[in-house]
């Protein structure tokens, strides 16, 4: 028996209909992965930028401010440290030296929230490095006096913190790691000697090497670095295998 006139009109509404619906369907972007990492940035015009290069490689200038933050964020949520001296209120009274540089450094451990377990972290450091000209990012983070621990090039802890883990991935992230961040004040710096050929101190039997560094400018940039983040992730973890 054929379809009627009334059967295939209303078989062309359901089907028109069907179509309206799937053309309006929107697909939910996955979310992005976080990590709860160290992040490498230089103060530039009052604001801190995310590294361009890893701190094995950047050579950062007498007069510049380097920072590293401890935190959870992932492409869309920067995490820098959260205060922003100068280099004159970092560096004032030290002289520079022949073949040296001056470069503030402000290392900032985080909120409890950033921790794996909530535990409270060091308090924020502030201090001016003298090194020689040639120094990199991690030759002034050595030169302050901190110790490292590394996991194939990736800086997991700095001065202990934490104790434990690398760049964990973070999946919900919770609440209070995604509250924004508060500003803070950092006691005065301390001045370190000059270290023309700075050393490593490192924990677990690590060497000094290049860190992977993500999240820390906005937009393109974060992205970029996020990736770069979680390829360096599954090549640790293929090599694991």
């Amino acid at each position: 028996m054929k379809p009627t006139r009334h059967t295939r009109m209303l078989r062309a509404a359901v089907i028109a209909i069907l179509v309206t619906l799937a053309g309006s369907v929107v697909v939910a972007p996955a979310q992005a992965a976080a990590y709860r990492y160290w992040g490498y940035f230089h103060l530039a015009k009052g604001a801190w930028a995310f590294s361009q290069t890893g701190p094995a490689q950047a050579i950062p200038a007498d007069g510049t401010v380097d920072g590293w933050r401890f935190a959870v964020a992932d492409e869309s949520s920067i995490r820098t440290p959260r205060a922003t001296p100068t280099f004159d209120a970092l560096c004032a009274g030290t002289a520079i030296k022949t073949g040296s540089k001056r470069v503030g450094l402000i290392i900032d451990f985080g909120r409890p929230a950033d921790s794996a377990d909530g535990a409270t972290p060091p308090a924020a450091q502030a201090t001016c490095v003298t090194v020689s000209a040639k120094a990199t990012g991690s030759d002034v983070l050595v030169a302050a006096g901190a110790t490292l621990r590394l996991d194939k090039a990736m800086t997991c802890g700095i001065d202990g913190w934490p104790a434990t883990s690398c760049g964990e991935a973070v999946a919900p992230v919770p609440a209070a790691a995604a509250s924004p961040d508060t500003t803070i004040t950092i006691a005065a710096p301390k001045t370190s000697g000059m270290a023309s050929n700075p050393t490593t101190k490192t924990a677990d039997n690590s060497s000094t090497g290049t860190r992977g560094l993500i999240l820390g400018g906005a937009g393109v940039v974060a992205l970029i670095a996020a990736l770069g983040f979680a390829a360096w992730r599954r090549g640790r973890d293929a090599t694991d295998d």
